[in-house]
């Protein structure tokens, strides 16, 4: 027998590889076992009495896990917080949740000298994922103890299960997700039926928008103190890629830039780079071959009509080093760059819906002389 052997950890043929690629930046993340069954409790050796397991839910979990953070051993998070009254201070008998805790512990106040937690660099972001990680079990210790309230056997997916020859003897026992849980199969389920609605409703989207975040934007270099980099503070990547992502929609949908808005709807990603994206589709009353050259340029920017744009665009929009350059990049296959397009002299829209950009004859040649090539309006 001859060819090529199978690979057990080969992935199936139309499998979404970017799911498990490695990460491509050095970062901090936390991997759960999953079974109901698994704490992530920390083991502590007393002094005489041996060792003491201290539960994630602990107050002591916090200062025993981090002394290089809570130096005087300050209390964690535990279930007895009782929330303060805004107004007149006086607590309530509402409790706080670990969500609300942390991101209370994080924020930045003008009243407050020194946050001591957000200037630890990489010990903080083993601190944030350790803390989601910790609200996200009290959130499954919830569902699990109010399965019941949750009324899981009369989920349809399990009758679907029971039709497709599921266990029976399973329902009632397993611990079943509800789709208020983000992230869940339900979760996921019912956003996919919404936007399949969207679409027998209104048609295939008009655009598809990809808004990726930027650590250089300035909102962001603001915020951080000397010596600190992006990285070291992705509590003010979140906030500010929130804030520019809420105006964008918010200029796209009421101010009407590229027309009147039918649907819209997004996802936000952050495929193991770092930094999070979002992609959004659009459906529009009626676009135009003539529209989309006024909303989607293929070209380059002239650069002595608008240098700004020129600038962002041959700094941020093209890719590379290939071809000889670089014959392992992402883009090249059998030695050439997949990613080059030909010219048009006009845009086209074709019968899948994905339009063929106007990339008339090149007048204008971007140069990056970091790498010392240059790109023609043909390559991508």
């Amino acid at each position: 027998m001859t060819g090529k052997p199978i690979n057990s950890f080969e992935s199936a043929w139309r499998e979404e590889l970017h799911k498990f690629n490695a990460p491509q930046i050095d970062e901090v993340a936390v991997v759960i076992v999953d079974n109901e069954n698994t704490s992530r409790d920390i083991i502590v050796q007393r002094r005489r009495k041996g060792l003491q397991r201290i539960a994630e839910t602990h107050r002591s979990y916090d200062a025993l896990q981090y002394p290089l953070i809570f130096l005087h051993g300050e209390d964690g998070y535990h279930f007895n917080i009782k929330q303060i009254h805004p107004k007149n201070g006086i607590e309530t008998n509402k409790r706080v949740t670990s969500k609300e805790f942390y991101a209370y512990r994080l924020m930045i106040r003008d009243n407050e000298v020194y946050n001591h937690i957000l200037n630890t660099r990489r010990l903080f972001q083993q601190f944030l994922v350790d803390m989601y990680a910790k609200i996200e079990a009290e959130r499954m210790l919830y569902i699990r103890l109010n399965q019941k309230k949750l009324r899981t056997e009369e989920y349809i997916h399990l009758r679907d299960a029971i039709v497709n020859d599921g266990n029976i003897d399973d329902i009632g026992t397993m611990v079943i997700l509800p789709s208020s849980y983000i992230g869940s199969p339900r979760h996921m389920h019912e956003y996919t039926q919404d936007a399949m609605t969207y679409v027998r409703k209104y048609g295939r989207p008009d655009l598809f928008i990809t808004f990726t975040c930027n650590s250089s934007w300035p909102e962001i270099k603001e915020q951080l103190k000397y010596g600190q980099t992006s990285m070291d503070r992705h509590d003010i990547i979140a906030r500010v890629f929130r804030q520019k992502q809420i105006r964008f929609i918010e200029v796209i949908t009421k101010y009407h830039i590229f027309g009147t808005v039918r649907c819209w709807m997004y996802t936000i990603e952050w495929q193991k780079r770092g930094l999070p994206h979002s992609h959004k589709s659009h459906g529009y009353d009626k676009i135009y071959p003539t529209d989309i050259d006024k909303i989607i340029q293929a070209e380059f920017p002239n650069p002595q009509n608008d240098p700004e744009l020129y600038n962002i665009v041959v700094k941020n929009m093209i890719h590379g080093p290939c071809g000889p350059l670089n014959l392992n990049a992402p883009c090249m296959s059998d030695g050439k760059c997949t990613k080059i397009s030909k010219t048009m002299d006009d845009t086209k829209t074709e019968d899948d819906g994905y339009p063929k950009y106007r990339r008339r004859s090149p007048k204008t040649v971007a140069s990056q002389q970091k790498y010392d090539y240059k790109a023609e309006t043909n390559w991508k």
